[in-house]
């Protein structure tokens, strides 16, 4: 299968849930501080991959895959925090650590392919 757009790419659409989710669960977060530190980086994913995608070349989409890798990274950690903090279930943080960890490994494959 041909990737026409940026929407195309399973990872970007896996970092779209991610983000939307880390929004619902957040939305009432008084912690501003913490809430808009792991909110950008959810759409640092995103936006790194469609930005990296709409520059057609292997060099620049590499780079910006790698940003968007270092991105994951952040979030998982975030996550961490959030859960000792009580910011999510055990649930919650499962499956929005699993999301950003199976975005990461997307993202390695990615990489990986582009030689």
């Amino acid at each position: 299968m041909r990737i026409e757009k940026f929407e195309d790419i399973i990872a970007w659409q896996k970092a779209k849930i991610l983000t939307l989710r880390i929004y619902a669960l957040l939305e009432h977060n008084r912690d501003f501080s913490y809430r808009d530190q792991i909110q950008r980086a959810a759409v640092s994913i995103m936006n790194n991959i469609a930005e990296g995608f709409e520059r057609r070349g292997d060099v620049e989409l590499r780079r910006f895959f790698f940003i968007a890798k270092g991105s994951c990274g952040e979030v998982r950690s975030l996550l961490h925090l959030g859960r000792d903090l009580h910011y999510f279930s055990e649930s919650d943080f499962l499956y929005l650590h699993d999301l950003a960890l199976e975005t990461s490994k997307l993202l390695s494959a990615f990489i990986k392919k582009l030689g």
